[in-house]
C-alpha cells in the first residue's frame, strides 16, 4: 500500500512539474520584450523634439527601444539603421533625413524581414509600394498650404493697413524648408495658389531655402530686412522654426514689438509653443497645427502592432489611404483658438 501511495505521489509531482515548466515557457514567450529601432533626422527640429518626447513616453514599459539623432546626416542614419538591424529589432520607425533615401532603407529592412513605419517625411510612392511591410504616418502637405493661404487671405482682408503702398497687392518673402521635401513643395505651391484663386495679387520679393532651421532663416531675413525694409508686406514660412528666425531678425530692427506702423505679418506651420506665445502677443499672425501628440500616437500604435505580428491597424480607428499612409489632419491656429494648440503639446 505504501508503495502504491509513493508511486501515486511521484506521478502527481511529475505532472505538476510538467505543468509548471509548460506555464513558465508560455509566460517567458508572452513576456518577451519588443525591441524597436527609431531614428529622427535631427533633434534640433522643434516640432520633432516634441514628437520624439511623446513617442518615448508612450513606449515606456511597452518596448525596449533606442532613439537616434541622425543630425541631418543621411550616411549617419544608414549606420544607425544598420546597427538596429544587427540588434535584431522587431520593427523600425524612421524619420528620414532625405526622402530619396527611402529605397535604400527599405532594401535593408526587407532583406532582414523587418517592418518599417516612416513618419513625418514621406517616401516616394514607388518606394513605399516596393515592400508590403512599409507604412507611413504624416499629413497631407498640400492641406497645410491651403490652410495657410486661407489664414493669410482672411487676415489680409481684415487689415487694410498692411497694404503699405496701397497697390492692392501683397509684396511677400517666403522661407522654404528642405529643397525637394514634399512639405516644402506642397506648402509653397498651395499658399500662393489659394491666394491667387481668391483674387489676391501676389508680388514675390524673394524666396529662399532655410532648411527648416531657425538660424538659417534669421540670417536670410537679416538680408531681406536690409534690402526691402518696409516693402515687405508679409512673410510666409513653411514651418514655425523659420518663422521664429524671421521674427527675431525683424524685431532686432524694431518691427513687431508694439509699434503698429512697423509691423510685418508672419505665418508658419507646426503650432510649436514658442510660436503660440508670439501669436498670443500679436507678433505672429497664425500657424497651422500638426499635432505631435496625435502623430506620435499613430506611430506608436502601428509600430507596436507590426512588431508583435499583428495587423498594422489592429485595435485602432485609423484608416490607410491608397499609399498605405495614415494622415493626421491639420488645423488653423490664430489668437482665437490658441488653446487648441496648447492641448496638442501637453
Amino acid at each position: 500500500m505504501l508503495k502504491k501511495i509513493t508511486i501515486f505521489t511521484s506521478m502527481i509531482f511529475v505532472t505538476v512539474l510538467a505543468l509548471f515548466v509548460g506555464c513558465s515557457k508560455e509566460e517567458s514567450k508572452a513576456e518577451k520584450q519588443i525591441k524597436l529601432g527609431i531614428t529622427i533626422y535631427s533633434y534640433s527640429d522643434n516640432f520633432l523634439s516634441f514628437m520624439r518626447r511623446n513617442i518615448e513616453s508612450m513606449l515606456k514599459d511597452k518596448a525596449s527601444f533606442i532613439v537616434n539623432d541622425s543630425e541631418n546626416d543621411q550616411a549617419k542614419q544608414y549606420d544607425q539603421i544598420d546597427a538596429a538591424i544587427q540588434r535584431k529589432v522587431d520593427a523600425l520607425a524612421i524619420n528620414l533625413v532625405d526622402p530619396m533615401s527611402a529605397n535604400m532603407v527599405i532594401d535593408k529592412a526587407k532583406k532582414a524581414g523587418i517592418p518599417v513605419v516612416f513618419f513625418n517625411i514621406e517616401p516616394r510612392l514607388e518606394h513605399i509600394m516596393s515592400y508590403d511591410r512599409v507604412w507611413y504616418v504624416g499629413t497631407k502637405s498640400r492641406e497645410s498650404g491651403d490652410i495657410q493661404g486661407e489664414m493669410v487671405l482672411n487676415a489680409w482682408k481684415s487689415n487694410s493697413k498692411w497694404d503699405k503702398n496701397n497697390d492692392g497687392k501683397i509684396q511677400y518673402v517666403l522661407l522654404k524648408g528642405l529643397a525637394g521635401h514634399p512639405d516644402t513643395e506642397g506648402r509653397t505651391e498651395r499658399i500662393k495658389a489659394v491666394l491667387t484663386e481668391n483674387g489676391i495679387i501676389l508680388e514675390e520679393l524673394d524666396e529662399q531655402t532655410a532648411n527648416w532651421d531657425i538660424l538659417q532663416a534669421q540670417n536670410i531675413a537679416n538680408t531681406w530686412i536690409k534690402k526691402y525694409g518696409d516693402s515687405i508686406e508679409f512673410i510666409f514660412s513653411n514651418n514655425d522654426s523659420m518663422a521664429l528666425g524671421a521674427l527675431k531678425s525683424i524685431q532686432a530692427q524694431g518691427y513687431n514689438i508694439g509699434d503698429e506702423s512697423k509691423y510685418i505679418p508672419i505665418v508658419g506651420v507646426d503650432a510649436i509653443p514658442e510660436v503660440i506665445e508670439e501669436i498670443r502677443k500679436g507678433s505672429i499672425v497664425g500657424t497651422v497645427l500638426q499635432s505631435p501628440k496625435d502623430q506620435a500616437r499613430a506611430v506608436v500604435d502601428m509600430i507596436l502592432n507590426v512588431a508583435s505580428g499583428k495587423d498594422v491597424l489592429d485595435g485602432t480607428d485609423y484608416k490607410l489611404d491608397e499609399v498605405k499612409a495614415v494622415r493626421v489632419p491639420y488645423k488653423a491656429i490664430t489668437k482665437d483658438n490658441i488653446n487648441d494648440a496648447l492641448e496638442a503639446y501637453n
